[in-house]
């Protein structure tokens, strides 16, 4: 199967050849560390590291590389409102966005490059766009010459005036043409954080940064640059313009923008509506809350059950919405488990042992469904990396083995050729979600249980099997009523009863 991708450079789906044959590199603009991360940091990391994920299934050696831009106007005008040093607070907030990634299972990134560390070869960049005199100072700063880049805009498709200054681009009346961007700021201050350069002691430019960090790791042409949409223009627009000036080559060849996370919220009419998550609007919802409040698990699902593309729309509802469908994974998983007396865990599928276990008729309808859901999966990763599409053929396995389940209650307890079907029916739905990063252990890595908990639950379990066994239906059913009351949910079945949270 083919993989395809949809090229923003181009603005349509193409397919997927490397620079270098069975190498892919990829390079993601990670977060400006001044704040405290959000989910929509995340977003971007958890995508392109379910990427690499998958590319390294299909045969592929992955370098996957994420940013940290750790010295920008914003960081600064945060430390001096802190009363902090300005590397301090970068510090503070990176460790706290590992701690993050770490826990949302972003663990195939390669390397995370910092600004601060990549000084001297952004100076030898901005050296080199000066020679072509596509650099030049004025005012103590150094700004990019936007008119020696011809095909400026080609990844926007915006004209050079439609570029406005920003906070993070200082204005100056020296500038050549309006479009023109900083590529080295000079310091206004004694006390302020820079280093020593040729035009000066200064900063780097946002731009700039990228650059030097993606080429440093990956050369200066490779395969894949990532990113949110919302970096298209201008900061992926100028990562083009000033690379392919100074090397005169392709800088990335395929183009990948995640969609931007939006927030529920209720207007004053009475509606709800959803609007884009930002620090202007209030509506912020930091990663070191979410992940206090739910499962690092589900908000990988969470973040996936979306195509990458589309903008990822959160609620606490679409969140438990998500959380449902995920917890019927897992206690298919359980189930299984108990059935078969084995770990799910401990083996990958094999499509031999379910042809040789397939006698009946039945068996045998079953055993097709597993490799078709499995083709099926696969299918819609390579069609521009459709993960949504993906987990919901998780869904549709999890099903049909629950339906084989039901349709052989009689007979799996003794039947090994069943048990076998069945376990590798949960296995391959095991060995496609850890594609992604997703069901990659048992049922607690994905929801939040305690020891005291789990005991107190297999008492009440025990005291209400004992109420039936004695015919005390009262007691019985005041307990699951009870259970209920507060969200937990009693299910019985011929292998026992489980219990789950709402």
């Amino acid at each position: 199967m083919a993989l395809k991708l949809y090229n923003t450079l181009t603005n349509q789906k193409e397919l997927f050849e490397p620079v270098e044959p069975g190498k892919v590199g990829i390079y993601v603009c990670g977060p400006t560390v001044y704040k405290e991360s959000h989910i929509g940091h995340a977003v971007g990391p958890v995508i392109f590291d379910a990427l690499k994920k998958y590319l390294s299934y299909k045969g592929y050696k992955v370098t996957l590389v994420i940013n940290i831009t750790d010295v920008d106007d914003k960081i600064i005008s945060e430390a001096k409102a802190q009363g902090v040093k300005t590397e301090d607070l970068a510090k503070k907030l990176t460790a706290s966005y590992f701690d993050a990634m770490e826990k949302l299972g972003v663990d195939s990134v390669d390397h995370y490059p910092r600004a601060t560390e990549n000084i001297d070869g952004i100076i030898k960049l901005i050296q080199r766009l000066g020679e072509t005199d596509a650099a030049y100072v004025a005012e103590g700063d150094v700004y990019f010459d936007v008119s020696k880049c011809a095909d400026y805009g080609k990844l926007s498709n915006r004209r050079t005036d439609d570029q406005q200054e920003t906070t993070r681009e200082l204005s100056g009346s020296g500038k050549r043409n309006p479009a023109d961007f900083a590529l080295w700021k000079t310091c206004k201050t004694d006390d302020e954080i820079g280093w020593d350069s040729p035009w000066g002691r200064g900063r780097p430019g946002w731009h700039i940064e990228c650059s030097v960090m993606s080429m440093n790791h990956l050369g200066e042409t490779f395969d894949i640059h990532g990113g949110g949409i919302d970096l298209v223009f201008p900061h992926h627009e100028n990562e083009i313009a000033q690379s392919e000036t100074a090397t005169c080559k392709p800088y990335a060849r395929f183009w990948l923008h995640n969609g931007l996370t939006r927030v529920k919220t209720k207007a004053s009419s009475g509606e709800w509506k959803n609007e884009k998550m930002s620090k202007s609007l209030g509506n912020i919802k930091q990663l070191s809350e979410l992940l206090a409040e739910y499962p690092a698990q589900l908000i990988r699902f969470f973040m996936l059950s979306t195509h990458y593309r589309r903008p990822i729309d959160f609620s606490d509802e679409a969140l438990q919405a998500v959380q449902k469908g995920m917890m019927n994974l897992y206690r298919l998983i359980e189930r299984t488990g108990r059935l078969a007396g084995e770990d799910v865990f401990a083996e990958k599928c094999s499509l031999g042992l379910i042809t040789e276990a397939a006698q009946t008729d039945d068996d045998k309808k079953f055993a097709e469904i597993i490799p078709q859901i499995q083709l099926q999966y696969l299918e819609a990763l390579d069609d521009d990396f459709n993960t949504a599409r993906a987990i919901s053929l998780l869904y549709d396995l999890c099903s049909e083995v629950n339906r084989y389940f039901e349709q052989n209650r009689t007979r799996i307890p003794s039947d090994k050729n069943a048990q076998v079907l069945a376990r590798e029916g949960t296995r391959m739905m095991v060995d496609l979600g850890q594609i992604l990063g997703l069901l990659t252990g048992p049922v607690e890595t994905a929801v939040e249980s305690d020891e005291l908990t789990s005991k107190l639950m297999e008492l009440l379990i025990e005291l209400r099997k004992e109420a039936r066994q004695n015919k005390n239906f009262e007691l019985a059913d005041a307990i699951r009523d009870k259970l209920n009351d507060i969200n937990v949910v009693l299910e019985d079945s011929p292998e026992g009863t489980t219990w789950r949270k709402e």
